[in-house]
């Protein structure tokens, strides 16, 4: 299986948690375009923000990635600096396990992210103690900028699968 975006309804499985839980002034969002998603907004440094992220509601389509070796990503970028979110059970609720990457701009890349690349993080610290990365743990999965560079962004995402 993998994550496409043909289906118009996918644009309301996601939604966007950004720095405004903290007072921060940045914004985000999830469309889709010509069956693409889109992650777009614009961080703000104002007040202490600088973060913008969506998560994509669970409903187990993270479980067909348990039979891969990890992630696939196909993304079009503009040359800033992504992480690709993984919720999980292993970790309380504010934290995650992360992989960044940053595509060039305009271009479609695919990114392959082996499971043990991705590390346990807490409000962008790396927890010393966490445990590896399960797949089976996956309950949810985002994409967040972080990358303390105020402006527009966006992020195409044409597909997501198992890394075989």
């Amino acid at each position: 299986m993998t994550l496409i975006f043909t289906d118009p309804s996918e644009q309301q499985r996601w939604y966007a948690v950004d720095d405004g839980v903290m007072g921060g002034e940045s914004h985000s969002g999830f469309r889709i375009e010509a069956d693409t998603g889109c992650f777009y907004g614009e961080v703000s440094l104002e007040n202490g923000g600088g973060f913008a992220s969506v998560r994509r509601e669970p409903n187990h389509v993270e479980s067909f990635l348990t039979q891969g070796d990890g992630i696939r990503l196909r993304v079009r970028g503009d040359g800033r600096t992504y992480q690709l979110r993984l919720k999980s059970t292993l970790l309380d609720e504010a934290s995650a396990y992360r992989v960044a990457f940053t595509p060039s701009k305009g271009e479609w890349e695919t990114w392959d992210f082996p499971w043990h690349s991705f590390e346990a993080v807490r409000r962008g610290k790396l927890l010393a103690n966490a445990p590896l990365l399960d797949p089976e743990s996956i309950h949810q999965l985002g994409f967040l900028i972080a990358d303390r560079d105020a402006g527009p962004f966006v992020l195409y995402v044409s597909r997501l699968e198992k890394l075989s």
